[in-house]
């Protein structure tokens, strides 16, 4: 810990922003290089299949050690060595240099630092861990500092009294302090809180919009909708609380779109992000009206049959919960979900219509997104109540569309680390090891990530990054993503104990 040379109060090592008075700090930043540099676990003789380097240290680049690299030069000098004796033509050495760097990089580009496409959710280009040569000393990962701050809204552990190795904790708290627009670490363990870290700008108390992990908050809130009688079944029809709309829309498959197709992504809608227009419509046209565009977006598929991400469609959700229950979603959330965890919204933002947007712009705090992950842990129920139905949290957490593509190229992945993307009730699922697990996901990397065999919770909030959406901003959010995904991975398998 360290004195806050504004107010004395304790904050953690790497804290960039005091929590108690919001006074920025300045953060150390260990490196002993910099630049791109790639190495393979697989390896040979004690050295890596591939080794790319473009890396520094100073001005003194670090050399490619590699046996590629090393089988690379062998053959360069063996092709220079023919057409010394004459054995081969200048355009046959040209011709062999040029495949071999083509390769190369080809190679290099694809598998390792990675092309985005569409969304731009290929491979991130890397996480800080591998810009450095060697990973943290063990004195290093000693001044890490990530215990919880004090306050009595959550029960306090650490990692060791969890079952959890403190050092994996202490290496993803490293690795978070070098990320530029990381603002929340929070990492729950059996109930506990056992680490929390604030960087950059943020703070205990911090708000900002958590993009589209607001999408898990409008999908509990058609669930409380449900159990309260306000809706009567997931296969109520769209159109029944649209009735403005009826006479203008011509495509007769709107009419059949059902609140289930909403919730699992399948109602036919463009996904924007990768079907122009339709995202410079939404965000990019000064008219936040939305509603008009049930009518004048068409359906790329029949109404539940194929998967595509649509901000439109998530914000039907919330209009019809709105319209259901007669109130608006921010009073009915506070009343219905967030107080009864302990919780509050600070803000959502509402359409021009007066409609919080059911997309994104839910202003929660950190702890408090990990009490709504905690919720779905422990299947609806806080302090003995049942404040989400169990089977509404089971449904929520299915797997209705497997194997989603994001870049159209690759497999079914997100950054290094998570794969095998799946989509429940506004709710992702993904891979990373030999772990599953289901998320809230926003833009910027705001997320709530769920490890249920672990009964493990991991929180991260970030800059929501509003001047750089889609592709633009993925070298930020992919960085968050990665440290998740790292981190997640590097668990052992079967920690599903908890001590005694």
């Amino acid at each position: 810990m360290k004195p806050c040379p504004e107010c004395q109060h304790d904050i953690p090592e790497q804290a960039a922003t005091c929590p108690q008075c919001g006074a920025s700090l300045p953060t150390k930043r260990k490196s002993d290089g910099w630049g791109y540099e790639y190495k393979s676990k697989a390896a040979l003789f004690g050295l890596p299949w591939l080794h790319i380097s473009f890396k520094y240290r100073g001005w003194r680049p670090v050399p490619a050690k590699g046996i590629f690299a090393i089988g690379q030069f062998a053959i360069g000098i063996f092709t220079l060595a023919q057409f010394g004796l004459g054995l081969v033509s200048v355009s046959q050495v040209t011709i062999a240099g040029y495949a071999l760097a083509q390769v190369a990089v080809a190679y290099s580009m694809t598998a390792q630092v990675g092309i985005y496409a569409h969304e731009g959710r290929g491979p991130a280009v890397t996480s800080v861990a591998d810009l450095l040569e060697r990973g943290p000393s063990t004195d290093e990962l000693e001044a890490v500092e990530y215990t919880p701050l004090p306050r009595d809204d959550w029960k306090a552990s650490t990692p060791a009294e969890q079952g959890l190795d403190p050092r994996l904790v202490a290496e993803l708290y490293h690795d978070a302090a070098e990320l530029e627009t990381l603002y929340g670490l929070l990492v729950v363990k059996n109930g506990h809180l056992i680490a929390e870290g604030y960087f950059n700008e943020g703070s205990i108390d911090q708000l900002s919009g958590r993009q589209s992990a607001t999408k898990s908050f409008t999908s509990a809130l058609v669930g409380v909708a449900l159990d309260q009688g306000y809706l009567s079944s997931v296969d109520q029809k769209m159109m029944d609380f649209l009735p403005e709309f009826a006479d203008q829309v011509t495509d007769p498959r709107k009419k059949q779109i059902t609140i289930r197709d909403l919730l699992e992504m399948r109602a036919g809608y463009p996904w924007e992000g990768r079907t122009p227009p339709y995202f410079d419509v939404l965000y990019f046209s000064d008219n936040w009206h939305w509603l008009p565009h049930i009518v004048d977006f068409p359906l790329m598929s029949d109404p539940g049959t194929e998967y595509a991400y649509s901000n439109l469609t998530s914000h039907i959700l919330a209009v019809i919960v709105a319209r259901a229950c007669d109130t608006d979603l921010k009073s009915y959330a506070q009343e219905n979900l967030l107080s009864p965890i302990n919780a509050e919204v600070g803000e959502w933002t509402p359409d021009p219509d007066g409609y919080n947007w059911g997309w994104g712009e839910i202003y929660v705090t950190a702890r408090d997104m990990a009490k709504f992950g905690l919720l779905y842990l422990n299947d609806g129920e806080c302090e003995g109540k049942q404040v989400l139905p169990a089977d509404w949290v089971t449904d929520s957490l299915q797997r209705y569309s497997e194997d989603i593509n994001f870049t159209g190229w690759f497999s079914s992945k997100a950054g290094r680390y998570f794969r095998d993307i799946g989509y429940g009730y506004q709710w992702w699922s993904a891979r990373a090891g030999n772990h599953r697990f289901d998320l809230a996901w926003g833009h910027g990397g705001q997320l709530i990530v769920l490890v249920d065999e672990l009964d493990m919770i991991i929180v991260t909030t970030a800059d929501p990054l509003y001047e750089l959406p889609e592709e633009k901003g993925w070298k930020h959010e992919g960085a968050i993503i990665d440290l998740v995904g790292k981190f997640i991975k590097s668990l052992p398998k079967g920690e599903t104990s908890k001590p005694e």
